[in-house]
């Protein structure tokens, strides 16, 4: 039996708070961090409602009613056997919001859509483009294909399939976004990016302070940059493609095939040509910049040939290792992109002996929750004889 809850597991949902909200998660991360010694953080808000661009529920089926319905389900992280019914999701974007009961009333009423369907995957872009991802526990067949094109034709969106040792694509497993990048300074330098974002691969689950993070960056740089950047963990582009106009090259590294594709992809339809992706973990470009190791990847690059003075690495919640910290530290410049300010801090036990905090900015990536998105950008410690390590 589910519990019936107004609220949305795993976040604290109240609009009407939200400013006291994301004021007091500010202090609380800026308090964690003050033993580096950052400026005052620049606090980016988000939308308050409609601002997760991508959403994913289990499915759960009433066996006890008369027409086995099923419905979407999420569950709270200190419950996880208990699911909690959810037939509206306001922090959703207005695709996923509008699609949701439409999409699951079509599926109650087909038995060859509903039967062992297991999860909904939303993947949704702000110019309303809509894939959704129909997870089961059995084997799809030509008539689930059938009903799954009457779904793309019924509602405009794009459908995949998925089960054990199967993936059926429909049309395309894939969408645009585009974003609008505004240069505060230079308004006549505004841009807008396009980027194809792929079924289960990882995107920004918040398009307008994606933006906003972008947007950060770039204006931490000038155009006449004549140097390099690396970039570690640079999934589809989502940094390096609209930062690319500020250095001369560009070397970027992720270890997932399917976001280096992507990135590649990324490049193409934005027109760009100075970006180099490769398929490297973090440990593995350290050792190819060290010439520790000769990588078949790398054939067609001179590494030797860049002339880096910026690092950016946008890692994972765990957080920068030990030799990926050996790495960074090494750059005059460090944009470190932060989804975990308690990694953050253990990082910057570290990168505090050789840089410090020039920039520092917060971007509400995930309102109503405890988590937040950090942005730094660390400076080398001018050279003397109390900073030995630099």
């Amino acid at each position: 039996m589910t519990q019936e809850k107004l609220s949305i597991p795993s976040i604290n949902y109240a609009p009407e708070q939200y400013e006291q909200l994301l004021d007091e998660k500010a202090q609380r991360i800026t308090k964690l961090l003050a033993a580096y010694n950052p400026p005052t953080p620049a606090l980016f808000s988000s939308p308050k409602k409609h601002f997760r661009m991508r959403a994913e529920f289990r499915i759960w089926h009433d066996r006890q009613g008369e027409n086995n319905h099923c419905f979407y389900v999420m569950f709270e992280p200190d419950e996880p056997s208990v699911p909690v019914r959810v037939d509206h999701y306001p922090i959703g974007s207005l695709s996923i919001t509008a699609l949701m009961p439409k999409l699951l009333e079509t599926i109650n009423q087909s038995n060859t859509l509903k039967h062992k369907l297991f999860q909904v995957e939303f993947l949704t872009t702000t110019g309303g483009e809509v894939l959704i991802s129909l997870i089961y526990h059995r084997q799809l067949d030509e008539l689930w294909e059938v009903e799954a094109r009457q779904l793309e034709q019924q509602f405009n969106i794009f459908v995949i399939g998925r089960a054990r040792k199967q993936r059926l694509v429909i049309s395309r497993d894939y969408v645009v976004e585009t974003l609008p990048i505004v240069t505060e300074t230079q308004p006549e330098k505004s841009q807008v990016f396009s980027y194809h974002q792929q079924e289960n691969s990882f995107t920004q689950p918040n398009a307008a302070i994606n933006c906003k993070m972008i947007e950060w960056v770039l204006a931490q740089f000038s155009d006449n940059n004549k140097q390099d950047l690396l970039e570690l963990y640079c999934g589809n582009g989502n940094f390096t493609i609209p930062l690319s106009r500020q250095f001369n090259k560009v070397l970027a590294t992720e270890i997932s095939k399917s976001s280096i594709r992507l990135a590649k992809q990324n490049c193409l339809i934005n027109d760009v040509e100075n970006i180099e992706f490769i398929r490297l973990s973090s440990d593995e470009t350290a050792s190819a910049l060290k010439h520790e190791r000769e990588f078949r990847r790398l054939k067609h690059i001179d590494i030797d040939s860049y002339d880096f003075s910026t690092v950016l690495v946008d890692p994972p919640r765990a957080g920068l290792d030990e030799n990926t910290l050996k790495l960074v530290a090494g750059f005059d410049t460090i944009i470190y992109i932060s989804c975990n300010p308690n990694t953050l801090a253990e990082n910057l036990s570290t990168l505090s002996n050789t840089h410090s905090v020039k920039e520092f900015a917060l971007f509400d990536q995930f309102p109503y929750s405890n988590h937040c998105e950090c942005g730094m950008i660390l400076q080398r410690l001018p050279l003397n004889e109390d900073n030995p390590n630099v």
